[in-house]
């Protein structure tokens, strides 16, 4: 596997593998076979929930999905947050490592800590295009941190 692409938050590196496709909701997906897809979050996504310790899906396994359709929520040290697919498509299993403990999250982002297995409806951003994607977005995802530590 080739060395991972970087992108800087302020002082903190997010590396981002080679052998991944992305979304814009700050997901990787990894193929494993048969058209299915592993998907787990991106280093830009863990930074900005810190630590994760609750996650609860509202879907079955199996479930069609739609973009943008709410497919659960994750608890971590910042806040509640909804999750939503990549795209359209099927997820078609959870990890169910992560069911009862959710720290492989943490832990291993990139490996252990995948979500779920998914059959995308639609083609994802190389890392190329996704890296494109956070340096267009950073300087809104700034104030919006920014904001958020004031708010505290």
């Amino acid at each position: 596997m080739s060395d991972p692409l970087t992108f800087m938050m302020g002082q903190y590196q997010a590396l981002f593998p080679v052998d991944r496709h992305y979304s814009r909701r700050h997901l990787w997906l990894q193929q494993t076979g048969e058209g299915r897809w592993r998907v787990g979050f991106t280093a830009y996504s863990i930074r900005l929930l810190q630590d994760v310790y609750f996650l609860e899906w509202s879907i079955d396994e199996g479930a069609k999905v739609r973009d943008r359709q709410e497919i659960g929520e994750i608890e971590s040290a910042k806040a509640v947050s909804s999750m939503f697919p990549p795209g359209s498509g099927t997820v078609v299993r959870f990890n169910p490592a992560l069911l009862n403990d959710p720290s492989g999250i943490n832990a291993d982002p990139y490996g252990a800590g995948w979500l779920y297995e998914f059959l995308p409806d639609e083609d994802m951003l190389t890392v190329d295009e996704y890296l494109q994607y956070l340096r267009s977005a950073w300087e809104d995802a700034q104030r919006t941190i920014k904001g958020q530590m004031n708010e505290g």
